[in-house]
């Protein structure tokens, strides 16, 4: 498959273009999170049964994970700003339909258009990594990614909040609110990308995907009310490997796949989408247990007796432990790399969980557990788009943040599906009420811990060269320490040179572009004022550079690299000189 870029720089992007990002992202997240208050409600809100409710959620939960890698392609091709109001747009109508009924099935018609915003996230990474400069990139892309959890987190105290004290569908109209907020501030603040990828819409391969993933889901939400061995449960599953493993075989074949399955068999790939899949089931534990012990009342013997409010309050710190580490992130990425900062945040996690088992007799100590493990998930979390940035092509990055992201919704929906079932295996009825007890409190963490000891193993499978990925060295010399310039230098071992004009004049803001032997671009950059360029590359093996200047023609040179830094001298043409390769 064939990519290709505009002439123009990163690095044209306002100061406000990442803030804006991550309130779409934290706008996104919000549903996901939104009607978490009046769960327990559902029932007499819509004049349904209890199974039936449930599909309020669900609903959202399926369409954000088929949209997610859909978007993501979509924007790869056709723009990833244009993608990012699209979504926001369809959140907004969704929201707008919520708000105005008390039907189930309209209910959920607006459930499911509110899920499609979530392949706003990966459309956001995808914005930053085109436009920014590498210095602001790393502290950048850990915000938008950790923006899931931060939505999350802060909506629980406010919907709550507006819950208690107004009709619950005020809670949509706030959100098509938000929505409409973000889309305007998108069409003000943030530009379109340059970066377009070649192809057409792989519409076979979005069909099996999305049916793939309908099919393997629906039974991990719906498991526990039909039954894990019911036949249904047990059909859906062996019908979803099916599927998928038919779609894996036409993506293969395709020319211009939704999915690059190659690359994403990389071990840097790979390895990170399945720690992907633990910290999503690692974070949706907190989010469940938290909420219901502290409102559990103190009749129980354990329950904390709060309010729902105040309830919300206490968790609120999660979201907010996670902005802050944006930051912090930036910081030991730089020095040690995403793969260190993953293992620590995972640790970290570890902690929160492990220390949480003997945290749950006081409002404050669920505070200190939120405040710990938002610390530890906002490492992990930006850590994962940085990994996935460094292993794939520029004009991929929509679709391979895409499916990192759907990996995160698969932890989050086994966590669910598995911790649902832990707390009603583990519950005392009581006058006909299922009653959450502590042990199933404290197996539920030390599900969580599990998950996070099989995300470390993950995590230190993962290549140690991607711990300084190319997209983030820096390609001047800089006041950093002599141990980070030579873990850069480690990949920065590629081709570098002069772009140059037939008179051997340098040309400024000359696009170089790298290409591999199977036609994918491996690489860019723009040339500095003297002309130098720098490529990190892939691997050994040949490749094409690829340069053009406004006032040349473009020139295509082939260039083999065998391990040591190599030295090409780009010469542009004159306008309509025909080049060889």
């Amino acid at each position: 498959m064939t990519h290709t870029t505009t002439e123009e720089p990163r690095g044209k992007a306002s100061g406000a273009v990442v803030p804006v990002l991550a309130f779409a992202g934290i706008v996104v997240a919000v549903m996901q999170t939104l009607l978490v208050p009046v769960i327990k409600d559902l029932p007499q809100l819509l004049h349904t049964a209890p199974s039936n409710a449930t599909w309020v959620l669900t609903s959202t939960l399926l369409s954000g994970a088929v949209a997610t890698p859909i978007m993501g392609r979509l924007g790869d091709l056709y723009g990833k700003r244009r993608m990012l109001i699209a979504s926001l747009a369809v959140m907004v109508i969704g929201a707008l339909v919520s708000a105005f009924t008390s039907q189930l099935l309209t209910m959920i018609v607006g459930r499911t258009l509110q899920g499609f915003a979530m392949g706003a996230i990966p459309l956001g990474i995808g914005l930053m990594r085109d436009m920014l400069p590498r210095e602001r990139l790393g502290s950048a892309m850990a915000l938008m990614s950790s923006s899931i959890g931060v939505g999350g987190g802060l909506a629980l105290p406010a919907a709550a909040l507006v819950a208690q004290h107004t009709d619950w569908h005020a809670l949509f109209y706030g959100a098509a609110g938000l929505g409409v907020l973000a889309i305007a501030l998108t069409l003000l603040v943030v530009p379109e990308s340059p970066m377009r990828a070649r192809g057409s819409f792989d519409l076979p391969g979005a069909l099996g995907l999305s049916a793939g993933l309908v099919l393997f889901l629906l039974p991990i939400t719906k498991g526990s009310d039909w039954g894990w061995a019911s036949g249904t449960t047990l059909g859906l599953f062996l019908a979803a490997v099916v599927v998928l493993v038919l779609w894996g075989l036409y993506e293969l074949r395709a020319g211009a796949p939704l999915v690059d399955l190659r690359t994403t068999a990389r071990p840097a790939v790979l390895f990170t989408n399945l720690a992907s899949i633990m910290v999503g089931v690692a974070f949706y534990v907190v989010s469940l247990v938290l909420p219901q012990l502290l409102q559990l009342p103190k009749a129980t013997g354990y329950g904390l007796g709060q309010s729902m409010v105040v309830a919300g309050l206490c968790v609120a710190p999660l979201g907010l432990t996670m902005m802050f580490t944006a930051p912090v992130y930036a910081r030991l990425s730089a020095r040690y790399g995403p793969r260190t900062t993953l293992i620590i945040g995972l640790l970290i996690i570890a902690v929160g969980y492990g220390g949480g088992l003997g945290l749950m007799e006081a409002p404050w100590e669920t505070i200190l557990t939120s405040v710990i493990l938002g610390a530890g998930i906002g490492l992990a979390y930006s850590s994962l788009p940085a990994l996935i940035v460094g292993a794939v092509p520029a004009s991929e990055t929509g679709a391979a943040n895409g499916l990192n992201t759907l990996m995160r919704s698969i932890g989050t929906s086994v966590s669910s599906a598995v911790i649902g079932m832990v707390l009603a295996n583990t519950a005392h009825t009581v006058g006909g009420l299922a009653i959450p007890t502590m042990h199933g409190f404290r197996v539920s963490f030390l599900i969580a811990t599990g998950a996070v000891a099989v995300g470390l193993v993950m995590a230190l499978c993962l290549p140690r060269t991607g711990r300084v990925p190319q997209q983030h060295v820096q390609l001047r010399a800089s006041s950093e320490e002599d141990a980070v310039l030579e873990r850069a230098g480690d990949v920065l071992r590629g081709f570098r040179g002069r772009v140059l004009d037939p008179a051997g004049v340098p040309v400024a803001r000359a696009k170089v572009t790298l290409i591999d032997r199977r036609g994918r671009q491996a690489g860019s950059a723009v040339s500095a004022d003297d002309g130098a360029y720098e490529l990190a590359v892939p691997g050994q093996g040949a490749y094409v550079l690829a340069a053009r200047a406004a006032g040349y023609g473009p020139l295509a040179s082939a260039a083999t690299h065998s391990g040591e830094e190599r030295t090409v001298e780009v010469d542009l043409a004159l306008p309509g000189e025909a080049v060889s390769v």
